[in-house]
């Protein structure tokens, strides 16, 4: 503001002009307008490509109803009499040598261990080859995982079923197949997965979700049964001094506990394994009051 007095000066106070919009003195004095720049997120404008991604999911994550008891038991006594029958055990047991190698496979991963390598034989018997600390944490849990693998396995599977969420079952076997299969370094190990994994997946997208169902609970069962009869045949080896290098012995001179010692353990996890996941298949809760009562 000017000093009062001077030149060019006034002591008024300046008028205030007309508001806008306000029309006067032959002028029109208009608001301008405003002009808002809405940028829209790729994510958004992609939204329909998503859908195809969002109706795998909804498939992957659909449940199934579970077959009648009876079927579900008939599937257990095939399943064990897989096991227990010496010929079909010896044809069968290579599936349980895969849950086996990855077992130690993915604790050599999880502890950080330098993975190079899968290899499964004929023979039904198989290697996994790790590089790291010879005698650290991380050697003790990658050795200690192999035969408690597919009893653990079998356990997860088992929940997924019991919840219906065969669909997901099926195709997380895949995935698992798959991931074995970047590691495996002999021809014989790389046609047995392709072999699995190609029977997995004509289950899973060429027959009815009840043919699904029972397959799954008759493999679940299979892998409870089967993570079993290997930890008894390393005991009766070792009684014959027939496995010096197994995985109870590595784990003995890495800790100084007697080799029985770990067979013990792998028994209890498994056979615990065994039970629970009977429990969740069969559904005790559920079928128990169904005997007991009343006629």
């Amino acid at each position: 503001m000017s000093a009062p007095g001077l030149p060019g000066a006034s002591s008024r106070s300046p008028r205030a002009g007309p508001p806008r919009g306000f029309s006067g003195g032959g002028r029109s004095v208009t608001r301008p307008q405003r002009v808002y720049i809405v940028w829209i997120s790729p994510a958004v404008r992609c939204l329909p490509e998503v859908a195809p991604l969002n109706a795998l999911w909804n498939h992957l994550i659909a449940t199934q109803d579970a077959p009648p008891m009876w079927l579900i038991a008939l599937a257990g006594l095939a399943a064990l009499a897989v096991v227990a029958y010496p010929p079909s055990w010896h044809v069968s047991r290579g599936l349980i040598t895969i849950a086996h190698e990855g077992g130690h496979a993915l604790a050599a991963v999880l502890t950080r261990r330098r993975l190079h390598g899968i290899r499964l034989h004929s023979d039904t018997s198989g290697v996994t080859l790790t590089r790291g600390n010879p005698r650290g944490l991380g050697m003790i849990i990658t050795a200690g995982s192999g035969y408690v693998a597919p009893s653990l396995l079998g356990f997860g599977a088992a929940w997924l079923t019991s919840t219906g969420h065969i669909t997901l079952l099926l195709w997380s076997v895949l995935a698992l197949l798959a991931c074995m299969l970047l590691m495996i370094r002999n021809v014989f190990g790389a046609i047995s997965l392709l072999v699995t994994g190609g029977a997995v997946f004509a289950i899973s997208s060429f027959t009815k979700p009840e043919v699904q169902a029972v397959v799954a609970y008759a493999a679940v069962w299979f892998l409870l049964l089967g993570g079993v009869r290997p930890i008894v045949e390393l005991q009766s080896k070792r009684r014959r001094g027939r496995a010096p290098d197994s995985d109870a012995d590595q784990l003995a001179r890495l800790t100084h506990v007697p080799g029985t010692f770990w067979v013990v353990v792998f028994l209890l996890v498994s056979v615990a394994a065994l039970a629970a996941g009977a429990w969740l298949l069969v559904d005790l809760p559920a079928l128990l009051p169904s005997v007991f009562a009343p006629a």
